[in-house]
């Protein structure tokens, strides 16, 4: 069995009302950052999932989101594994 570094974006579905996003959107306006539209918050889960090959450790991370880190009706969700090089760095890629 290997440990592999998962990472899994959950963002609201496109189309639907986005409270946080739409606050976050009118302060940075009310600060005087001009041009910013359709700002969306979502969540970030990082985690470690013991799987004996990659597609299995893919498959568990899926059915993780499926039954609780994301909300099928109202979320959507992107599943990476993360090698030695893109994991904890920090920074976050834009």
């Amino acid at each position: 069995m290997t440990d592999y570094r998962i990472e899994v974006r959950v963002t609201p579905r496109e189309g639907l009302l986005d409270p946080q996003g739409r606050a976050v959107e009118t302060a940075l306006t009310s600060l005087g950052f001009d041009g910013v539209e359709s700002v969306r918050i979502g969540k970030l889960v990082r985690m470690r999932v013991e799987a004996a090959s990659e597609p299995e450790a893919m498959s568990r991370a899926r059915e993780m989101c499926d039954r609780l880190i994301a909300n099928p009706v109202i979320e959507d969700y992107s599943i990476r594994i993360l090698d030695e090089n893109n994991g904890d760095a920090g920074g976050g890629d834009a």
